[in-house]
């Protein structure tokens, strides 16, 4: 076991998707072959097209997953916290990161090489079925991403948003955004600009924004926001 893994870190990897369906004995043998990985605010780990070795998944604070456009803006793709994993399905096959990771706050990763995996699933294939069930749930969260970009307006995409933040599902709520309104914008495909409208669109549903603090009336009436003209439907974001 990587000696600068704590009891709480190994308990966030265990209960983790990319983890919590591995054998114990299996489990242990992998914490003991990966490292630990400590990035400052900002820094990068890996840049866009670089070869993929490994994956990683979050221990502590935040990475931003980012790609450059054909025009050269940088899109951010996903936002990532604790317990969440990437770079599984490109490192096990030996292709190219498809996107840039920096830190968006001071950050703890476990890193794994794909070539260690590789390796325990050909003694153990149960492993190869964790692999593919992560693979599946990121693209899952990809397919519903695009569809909510395309089918919602920046005012519903930011009460998706704010839902997914909320600690109550019902009535009055105060939580504090987890990253600054640059980054949010980014991550729900605006310009800050576009941003501060939709925050200003949303005062007439109760939801105040000031600073990093959010105050909402009611939980239903925001939610009627998302749904509206939209039955049945509800927006899926990366809840960090």
């Amino acid at each position: 076991m990587p000696s600068s893994l704590t009891e709480a870190e190994i308990g966030i990897l265990r209960d983790s998707p990319l983890f919590s369906e591995v054998p114990p004995d299996l489990l242990q043998d992998l914490l003991m072959r990966g490292s630990c990985r400590k990035l400052v605010r900002g820094e990068n780990l890996f840049v866009q097209g670089s070869p993929a070795t490994s994956l990683f998944m979050v221990l502590d604070g935040l990475v931003k997953l980012s790609r450059l456009s054909a025009t050269g803006e940088e899109v951010v793709v996903a936002v990532y916290g604790r317990g969440e994993s990437f770079g599984e399905a490109v490192a096990m096959r030996g292709g190219k990161y498809p996107v840039t990771v920096d830190a968006v706050e001071e950050s703890c990763l476990f890193q794994i090489t794909a070539q260690t995996i590789a390796a325990r699933i050909r003694d153990r294939p149960e492993l190869a079925m964790a692999m593919l069930a992560s693979t599946y749930r990121h693209l899952h969260e990809l397919v519903h991403d695009i569809e909510d970009m395309k089918g919602h307006t920046g005012a519903q995409r930011l009460a998706a948003f704010l839902i997914a933040l909320s600690p109550r599902l019902d009535g009055p709520s105060r939580f504090v955004l987890p990253y600054d309104k640059s980054l949010i914008a980014a991550r729900l495909g605006m310009k800050p600009e576009s941003l501060s409208r939709s925050i200003a669109s949303l005062r007439g549903q109760g939801v105040s924004v000031q600073g990093g603090k959010v105050e909402v009336e009611d939980m239903a009436r925001l939610r009627d926001v998302v749904l509206a003209n939209k039955p049945g439907h509800s927006m899926r974001v990366h809840n960090c």
